[in-house]
């Protein structure tokens, strides 16, 4: 995770994040406090752009995402008050990729 002294796989990651947040949906629902996550793929940040601007390093990536670009910071956002609205008010201990298909692909 964040600060590790050893590099650590992505996927590994993931599954750590997933499970923190499955197991924060269980511990806060009591206070009736819900539990999400957004998993981001390349967001164009500008540290985005300024790492993914070379066609050569992006577009082997870019190929494998179905929807054919990148994610803007507005597609995280949007996904985020999606999550903090009352229509998502039944989800709790989810991680809800944005990442363009990039999972299924």
């Amino acid at each position: 995770m964040l600060g590790s002294l050893w590099p650590i796989d992505s996927k590994v990651n993931r599954f750590l994040l997933d499970q923190f947040v499955r197991n924060m949906g269980k511990s806060m629902v009591i206070m009736w406090i819900r539990t999400n996550c957004v998993n981001p793929t390349v967001t164009m940040t500008q540290m985005g752009v300024y790492a993914w601007s070379d066609p050569a390093k992006s577009g082997p990536v870019l190929n494998r995402i179905p929807l054919g670009k990148f994610a803007e910071v507005e597609d995280v956002v949007n996904a985020v008050l999606f999550l903090l609205s009352d229509k998502a008010a039944y989800i709790n201990g989810a991680t809800l990729p944005v990442e363009g298909g990039l999972l299924v692909a």
